[in-house]
């Protein structure tokens, strides 16, 4: 799905981090969502290589990255720390400033890698996620019911984990099946890399964890940055699917406008998987935007 891009493994403190490289222009890091990997870029990623370095890169705990110990405070799934794993694996590919694209828990990440490096990150683009703390306080019956995984993944442990290692696939194939296009946007080949990582011995462990750092730590240091009235100076644009649960449950322009100083963005004619439904459009945005 990649065959121009080189491979590569960034070490930082313990944690293998999967990286592939490719292009040449101004550096463009990509970051993914649950439950999937590095692959859900593969119709976007190969078309930005004409005018910028595309780096890909699985966040700790999915694709074929490593899936740190859990810990009583989620701190090795925290944003922060997933943050500072995409700082390395930019550094190590010779890059201290960049442009970010991500989606869902991928554009967490950015969130607060833009909130914590001001100086490292140039302009994010986030599809489809408002940010964590205010979805968690706006919580609606709606939300709660589209977004369910959200809920089961935070609870304690062994339980989700042991239904989730009981059926990787099925899990997978739920989350993903479960939105507006079913399982119609995605190529057999990239399903089937997001199934195979799932099935990934600690995978289940390290996405409750992920999630249950976004109940938690995460929204802890999204508060202190609040109270301390530190915002998002970079440019920002969003985007959301018109059919997704995101923009018809959240004023997405309005909450981003409340933590950033630069925000524009619109709704687009899809679902939730935006680069999987309609890639062209992410690309033309993408070279809008990032463009020198």
């Amino acid at each position: 799905m990649f065959t121009s891009f080189q491979t590569r493994t960034v070490l930082r403190e313990g944690v293998r981090l999967h990286t592939r490289v490719a292009g040449e222009g101004p550096p463009l890091l990509l970051l993914h969502g649950h439950p999937q990997t590095q692959a859900m870029w593969h119709r976007v990623a190969p078309a930005l290589t004409e005018r910028f370095t595309v780096v890909l890169m699985d966040l700790r705990g999915y694709g074929d990255s490593s899936r740190p110990a859990a810990d009583p405070a989620h701190t090795a799934h925290s944003k922060r720390e997933m943050a500072l794993d995409a700082l390395a694996v930019m550094a190590q590919h010779g890059f201290d400033r960049f442009g970010v694209l991500a989606h869902d828990r991928g554009a967490r990440v950015v969130h607060r890698l833009a909130a914590d490096h001001p100086q490292a990150v140039q302009r994010l683009m986030l599809l489809d996620i408002a940010p964590t703390l205010a979805m968690y306080a706006q919580t609606s019956e709606d939300f709660a019911r589209a977004y369910w995984h959200w809920f089961f993944l935070i609870q304690p442990p062994p339980l989700p984990e042991a239904l989730i290692e009981s059926d990787p696939e099925r899990y997978v194939r739920s989350v993903m099946g479960s939105r507006h296009a079913g399982l119609a946007p995605f190529d057999p080949v990239a399903l089937a890399e997001y199934q195979r990582c799932a099935a990934l011995p600690g995978t289940a462990m390290s996405i409750c964890e992920d999630y249950r750092a976004s109940a938690g730590i995460d929204l802890e240091h999204d508060r202190a940055d609040v109270t301390a009235g530190r915002r998002l100076a970079q440019p920002l644009r969003v985007f959301w699917g018109e059919h997704g649960t995101v923009g018809r449950c959240f004023d997405v322009l309005s909450l981003w406008r409340e933590r950033a100083d630069q925000v524009s963005g619109r709704a687009l004619p899809c679902g939730h998987y935006i680069a999987e439904e309609l890639p062209e459009r992410v690309v033309a945005e993408a070279f809008d935007f990032f463009t020198p």
